[in-house]
């Protein structure tokens, strides 16, 4: 990208940013309507997950999240990567349990594992956005 003009690089940042905020926000909406739509507030336990997921990445990567694609020897990055993959599999599994438990409804399950189907997806693109070292030269 560095032979494209400012203006244009801009563009493509800012589209890449209003993709992001797209995915959030839909992720967000469906989690709101999985319990509104069913007059069940049980399956908004799910977003704890959801806001405990990223914070092994920012407590032990920081800024590096190379770490999370490679094999690394040290401890602290194999903890952050159980811890997370734990919070991602309860992210999962507070729903299914709550179905079980027949607390919700399938209607219910089934958006509330949509919405973190987008969070995912938002976290990637996140990620992907990260690694691209041209990203934080625009500004």
């Amino acid at each position: 990208m560095s032979g494209l003009p400012y203006y244009i690089v801009s563009c493509l940042h800012s589209g890449k940013l209003a993709m992001l905020a797209i995915l959030v926000s839909g992720g967000i909406v469906l989690q709101i309507l999985a319990c509104a739509l069913y007059n069940n507030w049980w399956p908004m336990l799910s977003v704890t997950m959801y806001v405990i997921l990223p914070m092994p990445l920012r407590f032990f990567a920081g800024a590096d999240t190379s770490s999370l694609y490679s094999e690394s020897r040290s401890g602290w990055i194999d903890a952050m990567k159980f811890l997370t993959g734990t919070s991602a599999v309860g992210s999962i599994a507070i729903p299914a349990i709550l179905k079980h438990a027949s607390v919700i409804t399938w209607g219910a399950l089934a958006m509330v594992l949509s919405s973190y189907i987008v969070f995912l997806m938002a976290l990637l693109c996140y990620l992907a956005m990260n690694q691209d070292h041209g990203y934080s030269s625009v500004f």
